[in-house]
C-alpha cells in the first residue's frame, strides 16, 4: 500500500476550506489531516504533530502564507509546503518559492490541476497551474519594465489610503475585518518595494493606477 500524505489546509474563508477540502477528499494517497483559518494555529500544530504536506492561502491575515511559507520552511524544510491564491502576480509567486515553497496554485484552477500539483509536488517538483505557469515562463526583461497593477480589493484599499483613510476607517467602509485590511495593506506595500504609504501613493497616483 503506498504512503499516505498527511495534509493540511490552511485558508481564512471556511468556505474555500470547505470547498477544497472536498475536491481532494478522494485522492488515494492524501489524507486531510486539519483544517485550519489561522498560519500562527499551523505553526503551533506542526510542533507537535506529523505533516508531510500543506496548502496554504497566501493572503492570511497576522502571518501571510509567504512568511508562513518561511518559517515552515526554516523548521520543517522536508514539509511540501504548496501556496493557493486568487492572483498570480508573478513577484508574489517567485518570492513564494524563494522563501521555499513546492508550488503555487490558482483557486481558479480546475480539480485535475491541483490534483497533478499535488501529485508533482509530492515526486519533488516545483509545480504551478497552468495560468501561473504561463507567466512564470514570460521573460524576466518584460518584468523590468512592467508595474505590477493592484486587484480590486487592492485598489478599494489604495484608493482610501490615498484619502488619509486608517486601517480600522477602511475595514468599517468595505465591510472587511481588520486584520484583513492590514494584510492587504502589508502586502501592497510589499508588491511595490515601498516603505511607507506616502511613497507607495506617490507611485500609484504617477504610475496612474488609482483611476
Amino acid at each position: 500500500m503506498s504512503k499516505k500524505y498527511k495534509m493540511v489546509v490552511v485558508d481564512d474563508h471556511p468556505i474555500v476550506i470547505s470547498g477544497i477540502s472536498g475536491l481532494l477528499a478522494d485522492l488515494e494517497n492524501i489524507e486531510i489531516i486539519e483544517k485550519m483559518q489561522s498560519g500562527v494555529t499551523l505553526l503551533d500544530y506542526i510542533e507537535s504533530n506529523k505533516v508531510d504536506l500543506v496548502l496554504i492561502d497566501i493572503f492570511l491575515p497576522v502571518i501571510t502564507g509567504i512568511d508562513l511559507c518561511k518559517a515552515i520552511k526554516q523548521k520543517y524544510p522536508r514539509v511540501i509546503v504548496i501556496g493557493m491564491s486568487s492572483q498570480s502576480e508573478r513577484s508574489l509567486v517567485m518570492k513564494f518559492i524563494q522563501n521555499g515553497g513546492n508550488g503555487y496554485i490558482l483557486k481558479s484552477a480546475s480539480f485535475d490541476e491541483f490534483k497533478n500539483c499535488i501529485n508533482k509536488a509530492i515526486e519533488g517538483e516545483i509545480v504551478f497551474s497552468d495560468e501561473v505557469k504561463t507567466i512564470v515562463s514570460q521573460p524576466l526583461s518584460e518584468d523590468l519594465d512592467t508595474i505590477p497593477s493592484l486587484s480590486r480589493r487592492e485598489k478599494d484599499i489604495a484608493v482610501l489610503l490615498s484619502k488619509g483613510k486608517q486601517t480600522q476607517e477602511i475595514a468599517d467602509e468595505l465591510f472587511l475585518s481588520f486584520l484583513t485590511v492590514q494584510t492587504h495593506r502589508r502586502n501592497i506595500l510589499q508588491k511595490y518595494k515601498t516603505k511607507n504609504v506616502a511613497e507607495l501613493i506617490t507611485l500609484l497616483l504617477k504610475n496612474n493606477l488609482l483611476d
